[in-house]
């Protein structure tokens, strides 16, 4: 039997229960969820997931969904492919890890030279929270990353480490180790 598989986006306003009834759902219309992140952002709560599920799931799943726009929730689907996968075979997975004081700029010039480079930006998770003893704004980013096997790890360190100190924060980077 086809999978099919779409990427589906649930944001609204956080309440309790949410991921409970929408992994209700996803169980009711036989499907699977093969990848998520869920977070609380402000007030607001996203749920984004790789669902797969046969081809004569799809329309009822999709149905399924309709109650929580009518709940206020926004939600978004695309039907996805996973043959993307393949363009990045041989490619290098990394960890890069980016903290400082926060400041205007960090998410977008790590991003830009990411992309200067061709590495392909897998996820990214960023934080802004307080100092213990001052209550600055600290910055912090977390990313997982596909570098071309061309990219050696000392080479990309060197480079983050002059990025991180034209930037004002530390930049590490580690193989990630599945």
């Amino acid at each position: 039997m086809s999978k099919t598989h779409l990427v589906v986006t649930i944001v609204g306003s956080d309440k309790r229960g949410l991921v409970a009834e929408v992994t209700e759902s996803v169980l009711e219309n036989n499907a699977s969820i093969e990848e998520s992140h869920m977070t609380r952002l402000g007030g607001e709560f996203a749920i984004i997931m790789l669902v797969s599920l046969s081809e004569a799931e799809k329309e009822p799943f999709n149905k399924s969904l309709e109650k929580f726009e009518k709940e206020g929730l926004t939600i978004f689907k695309s039907e996805t492919s996973l043959s993307r996968l393949n363009k990045f075979q041989g490619f290098v997975p990394y960890e890069i890890s980016v903290w400082g004081a926060d400041h205007a700029g960090i998410v977008h010039t790590v991003a830009e030279y990411l992309a200067d480079e061709e590495i392909q930006v897998e996820d990214v998770e960023t934080r802004v929270s307080k100092a213990p003893l001052s209550g600055a704004p600290l910055f912090s980013m977390n990313a997982v990353v596909q570098a071309p096997p061309e990219l050696s790890l000392p080479e990309l360190r060197e480079e983050l480490e002059d990025l991180g100190d034209r930037l004002g924060v530390d930049i590490d980077i580690k193989l990630k180790m599945e």
